[in-house]
């Protein structure tokens, strides 16, 4: 369940994420591709190429929870990769 009181930062990896990836693929990218912490009070969200899935990670206590959307149709807004590094996208 999201809690959204303990929520401090809503970070959307932009560009596309291999969805095939779990909580700890999804963990990794976190730490060492956008230098943050997958521990922090923080939703990290990514998107798949076709732009109809999501897959939200959050740590909460001692555990991390994996949210997953599934559009059955249409698409979400998402942010494109630019050319520069990899990045999150602050909310």
């Amino acid at each position: 369940m999201l809690n959204e009181s303990r929520i401090e930062h809503v970070y959307l990896a932009k560009g596309s994420t291999d969805l095939r990836k779990s909580i700890d693929g999804l963990a990794v990218l976190v730490q060492e591709r956008f230098n943050l912490d997958p521990f922090s009070p923080s939703l990290f969200v990514f998107c798949n190429r076709k732009r109809d899935k999501l897959k939200i990670l959050q740590w909460e206590h001692n555990g991390f929870w994996l949210h997953y959307r599934r559009l059955e149709r249409g698409t979400f807004l998402w942010p494109d990769q630019d050319d520069r590094p990899p990045s999150f996208h602050q909310s």
